[in-house]
């Protein structure tokens, strides 16, 4: 069975009444519960030992969702250097929303990162651009969120090596919102739709998304990559 850690914050959720109200047991378990039954899923936070993430966690790992939003420099450097050494080794890592700005995310990609934002709660229509993609099975050619937060391009970010969805906002905006990345042997994928003060978690193909992305992510048999001086 794949094992899945859901990797949050949690804080606004613990400090934020709005936040609370949306998500009382945190964002990381809505994700939890939306991944079914092909999954062995766990959670790990921010403020618990080595962030939820010891190395045997890590090892026993095959695939790491991360939200992250107003402490990413929280984060061990040790850690990141862990989970990016997992990561080159072969285990999944689907970063979500806000976790654009992360570190372990920053150190894979080697950009910046940054984009625009808007905090307006308006419509977001997600496009699928790669219908044929793993990620899309299951999906309508588009699907819309009612109320979110805006993010905008320049996204500064490789060019993606697939690119599965993207996003037109209310205000004429629009954003590579489903950005696939392989990085050593393991899979990367960026997925923009969520934000702390809206369900999104909770709409049904936002969930479908989050499923298809840990099957594609998960890791695959392959010959072991070797490095150094050979005989």
């Amino acid at each position: 069975m794949v094992t899945v850690t859901v990797w949050n914050e949690y804080r606004h959720e613990r400090t934020d009444e709005a936040v609370q109200a949306v998500y009382p047991d945190g964002i990381h378990a809505t994700i939890a519960a939306a991944l079914d039954e092909r999954f062995a899923v766990r959670t790990a936070t921010l403020d618990e030992p080595d962030h939820g993430l010891p190395p045997d966690r890590l090892e026993e790992t095959d695939v790491l969702l991360w939200w992250g939003h107003e402490a990413h420099d929280e984060v061990s450097d040790d850690v990141v250097d862990r989970v990016q050494e997992q990561v080159l080794e072969g285990m999944g890592l689907i970063v979500l929303h806000s976790g654009h700005y992360a570190k372990i995310f920053k150190r894979l990609l080697g950009t910046s990162c940054n984009l625009q934002y808007r905090e307006d709660g308006a419509t977001e229509r997600v496009w699928v651009v790669d219908p044929g993609h793993p990620i899309a099975d299951g999906l309508p050619e588009s699907f819309e969120l009612p109320q979110t937060e805006m993010y905008g391009e320049p996204f500064d970010v490789p060019e993606p090596d697939r690119l599965v969805f993207v996003s037109w906002f209310e205000g004429g905006e629009v954003f590579r919102s489903g950005c696939c990345y392989l990085r050593g042997s393991g899979r990367i994928f960026y997925f923009r739709p969520g934000h702390e003060t809206y369900p999104i978690y909770e709409h049904e193909h936002v969930q479908q998304v989050l499923r298809n992305a840990v099957d594609w992510a998960t890791p695959r048999e392959g010959s072991p990559r070797t490095f150094g001086e050979r005989d």
